[in-house]
């Protein structure tokens, strides 16, 4: 399979950004859109009044991107977005995908959706989307075992999601540092 860079604007590309909290994720998928146009942004964040440390981290993420990029908040459809708006944009970032995989367990537990159902709809998007997609996701595999069965039927599913993603994915970037490791394709650098 020939490596299919994100700045290529002739192709498109499907990358996914791994890494721990705050390595630098968002930031690095912000940068590869630079210069790109028109972007979506999906935010997956579910804001809340009683979460005030969400709330301002919403803000700061809102201040960061570019103002001229559409933001679509999903929490849960994100297959939908990919679907209906991929022939309207060159690029839709995902941020991200941690919050989708703990939005889908809570709409699991109201009865509100199949999560496999919606997860072989994200990857079917995915394939067939028109432009070029960055998603962003926690790398949760190599932290400690979660005491409780929720955190470890999170821990599980959002390591089934990073897995799937990043076989349909062109490029797998592992974010340390602020710096980009390339797992699969290639990883831009850009200052």
């Amino acid at each position: 399979m020939p490596q299919v860079s994100m700045l290529d604007k002739s192709r498109k590309a499907i990358t996914l950004v791994l890494g721990g909290v705050r390595s630098g994720k968002s930031r690095y998928v912000q940068t590869l859109a630079a210069g790109v146009s028109p972007v979506a942004f999906v935010a997956t964040a579910r804001p809340s009044d009683s979460d005030e440390e969400m709330r301002l981290k919403i803000e700061r993420h809102r201040a960061e991107r570019s103002p001229e990029w559409r933001t679509i908040e999903e929490p849960l459809h994100i297959d939908r977005v990919l679907v209906q708006e991929g022939s309207n944009y060159q690029m839709l970032l995902v941020d991200c995908l941690t919050l989708y995989a703990a939005n889908l367990l809570d709409a699991e537990c109201g009865n509100l959706i199949d999560v496999e159902e919606r997860l072989q709809s994200l990857y079917a998007a995915l394939r067939s989307v028109p432009c070029s997609v960055a998603l962003v996701s926690n790398e949760v595999g190599s932290g400690i075992v979660p005491a409780f069965p929720e955190g470890r039927k999170y821990r599980d599913l959002l390591g089934e999601i990073n897995q799937r993603v990043a076989s349909a994915a062109d490029n797998v970037l592992l974010m340390v540092a602020g710096l980009p490791l390339a797992l699969k394709g290639t990883a831009e650098v850009r200052q």
